[in-house]
């Protein structure tokens, strides 16, 4: 059934934006699907890891600190370890 509209073309400049728009949809598409492979892949990693008799949460805390930087880890250390001994843990 075609409507009112369908008897006027729409502008040139309205497709090229419908198509810059599609384009920009389908690259944001693509990269969820990598980014879905490339969890799957970390939780594999993770797996091989236990199924070896590593601590999966003590790696993931490990892979945490190494994206910080060196100061920032060594003052929390320091404000945990004066908590810790205020509260004589």
């Amino acid at each position: 059934m075609q409507t009112p509209l369908d008897d006027h073309p729409k502008p040139d400049s309205y497709r090229v934006t419908a198509d810059e728009l599609r384009q920009f949809i389908e690259r944001f598409e693509r990269l969820e699907a990598e980014k879905k492979d490339i969890a799957d892949q970390q939780k594999e990693v993770m797996a091989e890891a236990k199924a070896r008799g590593y601590d999966t949460k003590v790696m993931r805390k490990v892979i945490a600190l190494r994206k910080r930087d060196r100061d920032e880890i060594a003052e929390e250390e320091a404000v945990l370890e004066m908590y810790k001994e205020a509260l004589g843990m």
